[in-house]
Parts: C-alpha cells; sequence; structure tokens
C-alpha cells in the first residue's frame, strides 16, 4: 500500500497561513505565550531540540524546551538529528507529549549542530535525510512530519533537494530562501520559492510549501504568497521589528514598556536566572535548588530592542536596559524613564 501524506491539523489553515519560526534561545514557551496573547500566529513551534539530548541522561534539562501551553496550539515540536534511532524514540517522546506535528530541522547552519552531522549538513547527506524522516514517522505515527531547509549548502540545489523531500510524502516544506553559505547576509530570494511550489506541483504531491525570509509583516507576507503561490509564510527575524506583527497593529510605547516588564518577569519566574555567560556562548544550564534548569538572563536582552525602538530616547534606553541584571532592575530602569519623561 502506498504511503500518503498525513495532513493533520495542516488541513485545516487557512491560505495564505502565519508561522512564528523556531529560534534558538528566543521563542521559548514565555515568548511564544506573550506573542499569542497579543497576536497569535496560525502555528507556533518550539526551539530546536536535540533529539540525541533527549535520549540521553541530560533529557531532564531539554524538557524544559518542550513545554507549551494550550493557547499556543497547533504548537510544532522541532526536533534535529543525524540518527535515526534517536529520532525515533525522541519523536515518540513528541508524540505522548500530545504535540500537533514534528519538524526536522534540516537547515540550521550553527556549527554545533554542523559538527554533529545534523542542521544544514543534511543537505549535503540526502540518505541520512531521508533515514531521519522515516524514522520520525516510525516513532509518531499519525502525527504530520514535516521538514525545515535552505535552498542548498553552498550552492543552490533546489531542484535535486526538494524532489527527495517531496519523495518522503511530507506534510510541509519550509523553504528558508537562502543557502548556508548565505546565511542571512543576502536578500531572500523568493523566486525560487515560486520555482519549489512549481515543482511540487509537477511532482503531483500535496506537500505543502511554506517560504521564509525577510518579511516583515502579514501584507508584505499576503503579497508575497500571491506571488509565490506557496501555502504559508514564516515569519523570523520579522518578529524582532514588531512584536505585535501577527496582529497587525502598532503598539503605542506604552504598551511596549508594559510588555518588555512583563516578558522580564515572566522569563525570571519561568527560567530563574543563572550568572551571565556570552550571547555566543553553547546555551549553557545550570539546576535550580528546586531542581529545575535555568537560562541566563542575557538571554532575555536579545528582545530588548524588538520593544525598545522608534521614539526619542529609545537608544538611550536600550544602552541602559542591557546593563540590567534582573527584571526588578529592569522595571527601575523603565520607570524612571516614565517619570523623567513626564517630568
Amino acid at each position: 500500500m502506498k504511503e500518503g501524506i498525513i495532513k493533520g491539523f495542516w488541513g485545516k489553515l487557512p491560505r495564505p497561513f502565519f508561522i512564528l519560526a523556531p529560534m534558538a534561545d528566543v521563542t521559548d514557551s514565555v515568548f511564544r505565550r506573550l506573542i499569542s496573547e497579543r497576536g497569535k500566529p496560525d502555528v507556533m513551534y518550539t526551539e530546536f531540540v536535540s533529539a540525541d539530548g533527549l535520549c540521553s541522561s541530560g533529557k531532564e534539562n531539554l524538557l524544559m524546551d518542550l513545554e507549551y501551553s494550550e493557547g499556543e496550539r497547533p504548537i510544532v515540536a522541532q526536533l534535529f538529528s543525524s540518527h535515526p534511532e534517536k529520532m525515533k524514540e525522541a519523536s515518540a517522546l513528541c508524540a505522548k507529549l500530545q504535540f500537533d506535528g514534528i519538524d526536522i530541522n534540516m537547515g540550521c547552519p550553527d556549527r554545533s549542530i554542523e559538527k554533529q552531522r545534523a542542521g544544514a549538513m543534511m543537505i549535503k547527506t540526502p540518505e541520512i535525510a531521508r533515514e531521519i524522516i522515516r524514522a520520525a514517522k516510525e516513532g509518531a505515527p499519525g502525527l504530520p512530519i514535516s521538514v525545515k531547509t535552505r535552498l542548498g549548502y553552498n550552492s543552490d540545489v533546489l531542484e535535486e533537494w526538494l524532489q527527495v523531500l517531496l519523495e518522503e510524502n511530507l506534510s510541509a516544506i519550509t523553504i528558508h530562501a537562502r543557502t548556508r553559505k548565505d546565511m542571512s547576509k543576502v536578500p531572500a530570494r523568493w523566486e525560487r520559492v515560486k520555482r519549489a511550489v512549481e515543482i511540487r506541483e509537477l511532482s503531483g504531491k500535496e506537500t505543502l510549501i511554506i517560504g521564509n525570509g525577510d518579511v516583515h509583516s502579514l501584507e508584505e507576507g499576503r503579497r508575497i504568497a500571491e506571488e509565490t503561490g506557496c501555502d504559508g509564510i514564516m515569519i523570523g527575524r520579522g518578529i524582532f521589528w514588531n512584536p505585535w506583527v501577527f496582529s497587525e497593529r502598532e503598539p503605542s510605547i506604552e504598551e511596549r514598556f508594559l510588555a518588555v516588564v512583563e516578558h522580564t518577569k515572566r522569563f525570571e519566574e519561568k527560567f530563574s536566572v543563572m550568572p551571565h555567560f556570552s550571547l555566543n556562548s553553547q546555551r549553557p544550564r545550570l539546576n535550580t535548588p528546586s531542581g529545575r534548569p535555568s537560562k541566563s538572563f542575557a538571554v532575555m536582552k536579545k528582545h530588548f530592542k524588538a520593544y525598545v525602538e522608534g521614539f526619542s530616547g529609545a537608544k538611550d534606553l536600550r544602552v541602559k536596559l542591557m546593563e540590567a541584571e534582573n527584571a526588578k532592575g529592569v522595571e527601575e530602569i523603565v520607570q524612571k524613564f516614565l517619570n523623567e519623561k513626564q517630568g
């Protein structure tokens, strides 16, 4: 019997639909909940999580990255690995945790991920990519399996690479319209997403094609979807331009201030805080006295520019916020700024 495509929640979405991209140390459970309360996208993904890690003694430290609230549904767990047996086991865990779908990261350019032969390295090893996809399906039968990838590694090999993925009957494929070599240093090549849709049509498959790259508003996303024919749009860094992007409105300065204070308080409450580390280090974790893993407050600082932008004194305020060491410090700095403005 020929394998079909499991549509799951993907088959119930509007066209075009919008997704908040998975971003390491950005789209954690606290941030996703804040976004869902202010203007929810059609689909949400977790941060990428190591399938190998979920099968190791360090599993408890990573389960924090798989926490979600019911208000985030449909919620997709994003995993990475180059070991089929680990992907199968981790996918089974995600099914047990009642995720709505599983996405396999085959596009991340991070060196530490590539050393594990995962992420964007999958583009260079299509046969292993096939095994990983099949392992995820075996571990979570009945759940829709998708892939997020790029146009190629050092060069654009969309025609060959996309054909490999389509043959695996995935529910959806997200294409970041750049190669791994491009990183994010060149404009997204949306004409290649249009080509991906054409390749999908020629294949006769019903796999959804999602485009990703340089989209900063739903209006822009709708226009691009119309031009390319893609089914959905994934927004990543655009969330840093406006955390309210999915609500299609521009928040007031007061709303931004309230949000940054609330975000830092929730972050601290959820993850506690650990001593500062360089944002370039590999996501270190410590266990709190309660046994829960914690995150550095430095992670929170990635969000400050999104909230504090577009008004007189914003740059100076951001500089001061970057010096804060906890949520209380952030609240005091914001309150002082407001008092001075009112005075």
